[in-house]
């Protein structure tokens, strides 16, 4: 296969800025609709070969992730602190993004996720709207995700799930022992539980191997492809195109903009620290929640004096987070729950609001084990067990292969103050200025989380749990699931982008990532990411033949 090299002078026809669930998939989509594409990613190109079990490098060095020394944050709880320096983001740093470590939860949103505002009202302190689409605008794309990357499951055993046109492609993955336990009781509580959608392989696949039960999933790569990233599927399809290069170690500092507000191309630094210029028809911005509005603002020019795409001075707000909460149980007999992909049943019996609990919000619950030998002795157990010797080992010992965990997916609230923008004083290593994050946890945010854990913990109790634990629900300081900066809508003076993902100021660049979302759902965004990018990368196409771009 002869790998497509483009020279910087070159101009392609697309730029796209990330390579993860958003950047993969419109690579992939352009370059077999005949256009030229270089993707520039600022991590390196592993590859199955550089994967490893190593829980120190992967944990304690975060060799997949972003690095807080050369790329540092700073966070503050509102506007008027000083903000501090400290690890306030996460996420993917190489080709593929977050799709290679992450625990590949695939969930569609519901119906109900893009017409909250109209189905509930305001809710005080929040700017909750309607999504300029709908459910059943991206049921098609939904599907594509499913069939084209491999998604393990089983549709209609859910009464809450949306409405679909095909069945999953894959049957769900074997059941571990945590989802038998979960599966029991909740039905015997009334409750309906089914299978969680994973891009993980229950069987082989379009050439690629089914998963091996290695344990190994969420925060590693996986060197047997069985998990569906956009590093396994959809960009080697691009890269055999011809026309689609993959740039990795590029640190893109600017979109560059000509004198008719027109973009032109990326700016970055290659490997070497060397600045160079990739000239585009147009550019297509996947770098994730957080960093892509920061591009957003590092692109200020005498044309955008308040960064690109902001005359709403909008980029950057209404940032939505990772929320959830974990309730850990330990039971009688041995679970041995450290083997195969770490989330086995979910419920969605309390997705939606209700106005009986007196507070916005739901979420779902999942039944796991996520834990590895090392930070499970570090940071697994409760805090009452003994922290060194006899003692210590002892309860490892009890702890380790009779534990399990409910995880609660919850929503989060869009408010205004809630953003991402440049810190005045801090500069990361290329000398630009660092991602500042601003947030406060709504109130109902916090509400949902109580009541999610009382559910968690009503299911334990019912499933004979010998020990029950959590830790305190605490307002978030440090997140993934970046989602909201640039948010979509057909208002220019209330948006970013509009439904197609073009940013209203620049009739050449698109937005295609967590950052475009209006709700965060009930986390799980990667499925509507992978969606929304396959449905905008229809509509850059078909711009682009009319000559529109």
């Amino acid at each position: 296969m002869k790998l497509a090299r483009y020279r910087p002078r070159d101009t392609v026809d697309f730029v796209v800025i990330g390579s993860g669930a958003a950047g993969g998939v419109v690579a992939k989509e352009l370059s077999t609709q005949g256009f030229s594409v270089v993707v520039l990613e600022q991590g390196p190109y592993l590859r199955e070969k550089d994967f490893a079990h190593d829980e120190l490098k992967t944990f304690r060095q975060g060799v997949l992730i972003n690095d807080w020394e050369k790329q540092p944050n700073t966070f503050r709880k509102s506007p008027e602190e000083k903000a501090m320096r400290q690890p306030a983001v996460f996420y993917g740093r190489q080709v593929g993004g977050g799709t290679v470590h992450y625990t590949a939860n695939l969930w569609r949103f519901h119906e109900v996720d893009f017409e909250e505002r109209s189905r509930w009202g305001t809710v005080a302190g929040a700017s909750l709207e309607d999504w300029p689409v709908r459910y059943s605008d991206l049921e098609p794309y939904y599907t594509k995700v499913e069939q084209e990357l491999g998604v393990s499951g089983e549709a209609g055993l859910s009464p809450f799930d949306p409405p679909r046109s095909q069945p999953y492609p894959l049957p769900p993955l074997p059941v571990k022992r945590c989802g038998a336990i979960f599966e029991r009781v909740t039905r015997q509580m009334g409750l309906h539980p089914f299978p969680a959608p994973l891009a993980i392989l229950s069987q082989p696949y379009r050439g690629r191997a089914a998963c091996t039960q290695c344990a190994f999933c969420k925060s590693f790569g996986c060197e047997v492809r069985a998990k569906s990233s956009t590093l396994a599927t959809v960009i080697p399809v691009a890269e055999g195109t011809g026309r689609c290069e993959i740039r990795s170690g590029c640190y893109v500092r600017k979109i560059e903009t000509n004198a008719d507000g027109r973009v032109t191309g990326a700016i970055y630094f290659d490997g070497r620290g060397r600045e160079v210029m990739q000239k585009a028809r147009a550019v297509v911005l996947c770098a994730n929640g957080a960093e892509s509005p920061r591009l957003l603002l590092l692109s200020r020019s005498s044309r955008f004096p308040d960064g690109l795409a902001n005359s709403s001075g909008l980029v950057g707000a209404y940032f939505m987070v990772d929320t959830g909460v974990s309730v850990r149980g330990m039971f009688e007999r041995p679970l041995n729950d450290h083997k195969g992909p770490h989330v086995s049943r979910v419920i969605h019996d309390y997705y939606d609001s209700d106005a009986k609990r007196g507070f916005w919000g739901g979420g779902g619950i999942d039944a796991r084990f996520d834990w590895y030998p090392i930070n499970f002795a570090l940071d697994g157990m409760p805090g009452d067990v003994p922290r060194w010797g006899a003692g210590y080992k002892a309860a490892l010992k009890e702890y380790f292969p009779r534990s399990m965990s409910l995880l609660a997916h919850s929503t989060c609230l869009p408010v205004e103050s809630n953003r991402i923008d440049l810190d005045p004083d801090l500069k990361d290593a290329w000398g630009l200025p660092a991602l500042r994050m601003t947030y406060r946890n709504h109130p109902d945010d916090l509400k949902v989380l109580h009541f999610l854990k009382d559910r968690a913990t009503e299911i334990l109790e019912a499933a004979g749990a010998k020990k029950i634990w959590s830790r305190k629900i605490e307002e978030l300081t440090f997140t993934g699931h970046l989602m909201g900066t640039c948010r979509m809508g057909n208002d220019a003076a209330r948006s970013v982008v509009d439904r197609n993902h073009r940013a209203h100021d620049v009739r050449n660049l698109f937005v295609v990532d967590g950052s475009s979302f209006v709700t965060c759902g009930r986390q799980q965004p990667t499925c509507t990411i992978h969606a929304l990018a396959y449905r905008a990368a229809d509509s850059m196409a078909a711009a682009a033949r009319k000559g529109e771009i």
